[in-house]
């Protein structure tokens, strides 16, 4: 499947998957939050921790900073954040009220305080210039990007960074079509390996698609740097089958 050009992108992902991500996602990650950790660390053959170390290892943060972990899950990047630094102010957001459960478990386990908020994540509920770092680790393909990171932008302060991680569509055909390959008995075989109810089956196929609709490494720089986003820097994982992605927020004159 070749997507939209990339000015074209974000109108076509919206009107095929609208369906998908305003009724059926929260239903699927409901379904899968007691189990999600785990199943990404047999899907990603044990590599989980190490993709989080990767990504972590990007992300330069400064002793009582203010950081919004953006679809925040079950609050992985907060816990590896306050592990490396406690004095941060560490807030999370996602629509999944289930994920924030098993985060604010695991969180409160170690003796950390993640303040959360339920709300969805393409409207902010924070005012301008409030934060020195945002993150946002494997949703943007389940987002209207456009929309998210521009949020992400005004309620960074001047300066702030924002750092992203994602699964991408690679650019190289050949690893793109092995890549879908993978996915797809990934899907299969943790959906039967966890027992995955009903809504999380049916969006197999979903999960598929919604990549070969996304944007490749050097397409998400674009982006920022069209939304305004300077000092753009891309690391590519596995042949571009997934990126490390940091862009500031520019100083105030």
């Amino acid at each position: 499947m070749n997507p939209p050009p990339i000015a074209a992108r974000e109108i076509a992902r919206e009107e095929r998957f609208q369906t998908v991500w305003t009724q059926e996602l929260n239903e699927v990650f409901a379904d899968v939050a007691p189990y999600y950790d785990r199943a990404n660390y047999v899907a990603s053959l044990g590599l989980w921790d190490w993709f989080l170390q990767k990504f972590m290892a990007t992300v330069d943060i400064r002793p009582g900073e203010r950081v919004l972990d953006v679809c925040a899950g079950t609050n992985a990047i907060g816990i590896a954040l306050l592990k490396r630094e406690p004095t941060l102010e560490v807030h999370a957001i996602d629509r999944s009220r289930e994920m924030q459960e098993v985060g604010r478990q695991r969180a409160e386990a170690l003796g950390f305080r993640i303040r959360s908020t339920i709300d969805d994540v393409h409207k902010l509920p924070f005012p301008d210039n409030t934060f020195d770092v945002v993150t946002l680790q494997f949703a943007s393909r389940h987002l209207r990007v456009r929309q998210v990171w521009g949020e992400i932008l005004r309620v960074l302060k001047p300066g702030g960074r924002f750092y992203h991680c994602d699964m991408l569509r690679p650019a190289n055909r050949t690893v793109e079509t092995l890549y879908y390959a993978y996915l797809r008995f990934c899907l299969w075989f943790t959906g039967f390996m966890f027992r995955s109810g009903r809504a999380a089956l049916n969006c197999k196929q979903y999960f598929i698609h919604a990549l070969q609709m996304f944007y490749s490494e050097e397409e998400l720089s674009q982006v920022l740097r069209d939304l305004g986003y300077v000092s753009v820097t891309s690391k590519s994982v596995f042949s571009g089958m997934m990126a490390f992605h940091r862009a500031v927020k520019p100083p105030k004159g």
